[in-house]
């Protein structure tokens, strides 16, 4: 079954309804107008003439007019109701206070997704932790190129542009894993711009939470060590975040609990010690076109990497 067939959101589930609802008028019309074309296909099959001609009945082409024209509104009116109860308006944002208009703040890169909990102050990347039964008014903006943030299970599509804010509502019924993708070509790496939503119990996202706003501790394993002297020499820190470091750029993901993390590149491979060693050894060979430069490390030295970064959980 497709995800968008699955709804788990009174937002998605309304997006449903409302798309069966046409559907089956939809097809109302459809077999209304084939039958009555195999009608006349079947009655004039053998007719050697031409059938009587005339100019048919005003009345009934009244009819016929009218009656489309108030499905039409009726439809119209049915979706333009539910556009206005979807739309995430943005809050009115108290003097002073910048994260006031929303819960969360997703930023589209090229190809990976930036999660901020205002609240929190959390950073994420492509994976998005929310409490369930809690509705979340989501800020999404682009740091490069139109992208477009589609939950099918949960939310809505919406267009994510340069230079524009727009909002979105996201909300899960139960706790659950849903994927999203960008929904708009973006480059090529397009298909590998995954993420996840990770719907939590309010214990759960309470516990989940209170993990995350402690800093990773200082490496003691030698290859980490090692690692977190690589990570630093290799100017790594001039595009991510570890926080409690001198790491504190923005240009690539926060890996502050990159270990924590399900999959790597966007959902191209899944977080493993070999595959992140795959991933710093060669990052085009697995996302040609990715920002991550290849720094040549060598099989030890990428072991020690990655060492290092699976200590930050």
């Amino acid at each position: 079954m497709f995800p968008v067939f699955q709804p788990e959101s009174p937002e998605a589930q309304a997006i449903y309804d409302l798309f069966i609802l046409v559907l089956m008028i939809s097809a109302a019309i459809f077999i209304i107008v084939a039958g009555l074309i195999a009608v006349a296909l079947w009655r004039g099959r053998s007719r050697a003439i031409l059938p009587k001609q005339d100019f048919g009945s005003e009345k009934r082409e009244i009819y016929w007019m009218v009656g489309p024209i108030l499905i039409v509104i009726w439809i119209t009116a049915i979706s333009a109701k539910l556009i206005l109860t979807v739309n995430a308006f943005p809050k009115i944002q108290p003097p002073g206070d910048e994260m006031a208009e929303a819960d969360l703040t997703v930023t589209g890169h090229q190809w990976w997704w930036e999660i901020e909990h205002h609240e929190s102050g959390i950073v994420e990347a492509n994976e998005i932790y929310i409490p369930t039964g809690k509705k979340l008014r989501v800020k999404l903006q682009s740091a490069d190129v139109i992208h477009c943030f589609w939950v099918p299970q949960l939310a809505r599509k919406m267009d994510v542009i340069p230079g524009r804010e727009n909002y979105i509502w996201l909300e899960a019924g139960k706790p659950g894993v849903y994927q999203g993708r960008c929904a708009e070509y973006c480059g090529n790496q397009h298909a590998w711009m995954n993420f996840k939503v990770y719907a939590l119990t309010t214990d759960e996202f309470a516990k989940w939470e209170s993990g995350e706003k402690v800093a990773p501790g200082t490496p003691a394993e030698p290859a980490a060590v090692a690692g977190e002297k690589l990570f630093f020499a290799h100017t790594c820190s001039n595009c991510h975040t570890v926080a409690g470091t001198v790491a504190q750029a923005t240009i690539g993901p926060d890996l502050t609990r990159v270990a924590s993390r399900k999959q790597l590149a966007g959902g191209a491979i899944e977080n493993s010690t070999e595959n992140l060693v795959r991933w710093l050894k060669n990052p085009q060979a697995i996302k040609p076109g990715c920002k991550m430069p290849n720094f040549k490390f060598s099989d030890d030295e990428a072991r020690q990497v990655a060492a290092y970064l699976e200590s930050l959980n």
